[in-house]
């Protein structure tokens, strides 16, 4: 059954700080070869799914290793923080593999938490079917920290039955999505031509990219943000032109999330929106069902997507481990081809692998948007740690919303927020 998977993590959950740093080497040999194997994966809203899945890993992996346990610990997502962090700090209280969120990855790593997989990696067959953008969100410095589990990408849906009604077709490049959402909001004034907001950074994102520019760069190892070239703004300015009166009002969509955007969307209150495979679920639970359809986010020219953020999930295999070549065998069982495509049976989640991927587009159209989004080219956040602090403090949403409202002009927001960014790099 689909769901809306773990995909605020997708979207934008990160801890708040970067745990202390810890000293723990990158683990050398196997290890010990029996005993217990300790698992963390995180709980869902509702666990069954995913819990017999992963018992049938489970079952499998212990018939092949004599004298060997798994057990598997289901963490609350919230409270993560405190677990990972005494887990790096405490070998004695750290696990071996762990499912984690993309987005946390580099704290995690400047913690010395996680043990680098590139090694592993390209000794895995099936390594070389992982779609290479998903791939470089387990990535700092070139270095693999992860097994990609699920990804989640962004796309446009749009109201069929709005569309028919206004003889309107599904628009093809960014400027002609504000073109359709004012002809929308003109036709049918209660009614929001493109839900979207201020906070709804994953949506503003792909502008930023589709036009040429992005957030920050990585020179010699230090980060600084680049939200006042030419690109990034324009970027910045395309979206925010969003969120105006003739489209979708400030008043109502300068603090709206995705979430808050996909909302409105499901209940009948936007022409389009853009939303994730993940929001599936919801949107068909909604007044919608049936009345809409999904295409890629395009790009500033006809025939080109927009790249979209790549959220998701890893399993990880702890540093501190003592079983480090059953961990590694693990991670590989558990998110391999065929478990990925048993969770996707169970829960709706995105494989990673782009032959899994063009399989089960085959046989479920409704993913064909996304897939071809991925496959076109996604993007990532900063693999800094000060991404979490940058996130935390909501200095882009700040900036979008700044400009959206009027209250700053785009070179007067990106240059505040830069400074704000850099601040958070150490500049």
């Amino acid at each position: 059954m689909k769901r809306a998977a773990l995909l605020a993590l997708v979207g934008a959950l990160a801890i708040g700080c970067a745990p202390p740093q810890a000293s723990h080497d990158q683990p050398q040999g196997a290890g010990e070869k029996t005993g217990e194997l300790q698992v963390w994966l995180f709980a869902e809203p509702n666990d069954e799914p995913k819990e017999k899945v992963v018992a049938e890993a489970k079952k499998e992996f212990e018939a092949a290793h004599d004298g060997v346990t798994v057990k598997v610990e289901y963490l609350p997502v919230d409270g993560r923080a405190n677990r990972f962090n005494g887990a790096f700090n405490d070998s004695n209280s750290s696990p071996d593999v762990a499912e984690f969120g993309n987005t946390d990855l580099a704290g995690y790593v400047a913690s010395n938490g996680f043990a680098d997989l590139t090694d592993e990696l390209a000794k895995w067959p099936e390594a070389k079917d992982l779609v290479p953008s998903v791939l470089d969100t387990a990535k700092v410095d070139g270095k693999v920290y992860g097994i990609p589990w699920f990804t989640g990408t962004r796309a446009l849906f749009y109201r069929t039955d709005v569309f028919d009604e206004l003889d309107l077709e599904p628009p093809t490049t960014l400027p002609e999505v504000a073109e359709v959402a004012r002809a929308i909001r003109k036709a049918k004034p209660t009614m929001y031509g493109i839900a979207t907001g201020g906070k709804s950074l994953y949506s503003a994102l792909p502008y930023v990219w589709a036009y040429g520019g992005d957030i920050a760069e990585q020179k010699d190892g230090k980060w600084t943000a680049t939200l006042t070239a030419p690109e990034a703004k324009e970027g910045l300015e395309r979206y925010a032109e969003l969120i105006s009166d003739d489209i979708c009002p400030p008043s109502a969509c300068a603090q709206m999330t995705g979430s808050d955007a996909v909302a409105a969307f499901a209940a009948g209150k936007a022409g389009m929106v853009i939303g994730g495979d993940f929001n599936l679920p919801a949107i068909d639970a909604g007044a919608v069902k049936g009345k809409y359809k999904v295409v890629p986010l395009p790009g500033t020219e006809t025939g080109s997507i927009a790249p979209p953020f790549a959220g998701g999930n890893l399993i990880g295999v702890f540093r501190a481990s003592k079983k480090y070549g059953l961990a590694v065998e693990f991670a590989k069982l558990l998110a391999g081809k065929k478990y990925q495509q048993k969770m996707y049976d169970a829960m709706g989640t995105l494989p990673t692998f782009g032959d899994v991927q063009s399989k089960l587009v085959a046989s479920d159209k409704s993913l064909e948007p996304f897939v071809a989004s991925v496959k076109a080219g996604t993007k990532f956040v900063p693999a800094t740690p000060a991404w979490t602090k940058i996130d935390a403090q909501g200095i882009l949403p700040t900036a979008i919303q700044q400009i959206a409202t009027g209250e700053q002009s785009v070179d007067e927001a990106t240059k505040a927020a830069a400074a704000e960014m850099n601040k958070a790099f150490g500049g």
